[in-house]
């Protein structure tokens, strides 16, 4: 899997697929399964959402699929900058500050459907979710 074509889903998206939205399925095969990322944070969001061990078993069976980008030194400290910046002025959220960090520390876009969560963020690349007319 080369770095250079993957993208880090925010966790509305996973979200989204799950429900069958069929723009979000098909941005996510324009995109391929072995270019798709989510943070570790991703990862224990949608498995804290599970309503029960169907669910759960299917969220676990579904990650080993993808690529997680675990929390490492440099986007423990980038996470804390963006929180320090960003908490009292945005209303920055702890799972988006690390998800943020994790896009920015991997020069990955980061595969949203809240931009406005993060526009503020000038280092921070997106996928625009292109919808079917």
């Amino acid at each position: 899997m080369e770095k250079e074509n993957l993208v880090l889903c925010d966790t509305n998206i996973i979200i989204e697929f799950y429900k069958e939205n069929i723009t979000i399925i098909d941005n996510l095969k324009k995109i391929g399964q072995e270019n798709i990322a989510v943070s570790i944070i991703t990862a224990g969001e949608l498995i804290y959402g599970a309503l029960n061990k169907i669910e759960l078993n299917q969220i676990r069976k579904d990650l080993f699929n993808l690529k997680i980008i675990d929390i490492d030194y440099k986007k423990g400290n980038l996470f804390i900058d963006l929180m320090s910046k960003y908490s009292l002025s945005h209303n920055l959220t702890l799972p988006d500050a690390f998800i943020a960090a994790t896009a920015i520390e991997e020069n990955l876009p980061l595969f949203t459907l809240n931009v406005k969560d993060f526009q503020y963020m000038k280092s921070l690349n997106y996928i625009k979710v292109k919808y079917k007319n």
